[in-house]
Order: C-alpha cells, then sequence, then structure tokens
C-alpha cells in the first residue's frame, strides 16, 4: 500500500507563496494518479488540483486555476504543489491523495490520504 506524507505548510499573508509536498512510499508512485484536496473549517472537502502519468497532464479546480501548479517527480517519489498570490480562502488543511489508474477530481475515489498539513492565509 501507499503511503502519503505532506510537508510544507504554515502561516501566508495575502499574496504570500508556499510550496506544498507530498512524500510517498510504499509502492511504485509512478503508477498512481496524484492530487491534492483541500478542507476549510464548516465546508466539505474539495478538490483542487491533479497530476496524470501518461503525458503529465494537470488539472486544477477553477478556484485555483492560474495560481497554482501541481507538478511530480517520480524519481523522489514526490508530488508539489505550488501555491501563489494566496488569499484567505485558501486557507485550509491541504491533503495529497493517490489512487491506481486515472486522475479524478472527487476525494472518493481516492483510496490513499496523507495525514494533511494546515496552510493559514491572513489578510
Amino acid at each position: 500500500q501507499v503511503q502519503l506524507v505532506e510537508s510544507g505548510g504554515g502561516l501566508v499573508q495575502a499574496g504570500g507563496s508556499l510550496r506544498l509536498s507530498c512524500a510517498a512510499s510504499g509502492r511504485p508512485f509512478s503508477s498512481n494518479a496524484v492530487a491534492w484536496f483541500r478542507q476549510a473549517p464548516g465546508q466539505e472537502r474539495e478538490f483542487v488540483a491533479t497530476i496524470t502519468w501518461s503525458g503529465g497532464g494537470t488539472y486544477y479546480a477553477d478556484s485555483v486555476k492560474g495560481r497554482f501548479t501541481i507538478s511530480r517527480d517520480n524519481a523522489k517519489n514526490t508530488v508539489y504543489l505550488q501555491m501563489n498570490s494566496l488569499n484567505p480562502e485558501d486557507t485550509a488543511v491541504y491533503y495529497c491523495a493517490a489512487r491506481a489508474g486515472v486522475t479524478a477530481t472527487t476525494y472518493r475515489a481516492y483510496e490513499y490520504w496523507g495525514r494533511g498539513t494546515q496552510v493559514t492565509v491572513s489578510s
């Protein structure tokens, strides 16, 4: 099975940037589709971004498109989420998720999850 550990969260002012990392172990990371989700207090867990294996394609939620960039380094078994132009609405716990097969945008499609990393954006 796959184990995922997120890191890189923290406190940042509005307009600032953070880069999250998702380190994977246990199984070949390159065989999995990986996504980032986030969950703010009182909100449902929502899709943020995902990255494919074949072709290296990416897909983003409209709310983060143009500001966030997802990337992966299979040699390091790591997926990154570069977050720029952060605003308070981005405040949430960010989760890395993985699944066998194609990418998906619903959290229930993912079988492996990290424990999350907190991102807080101040006004």
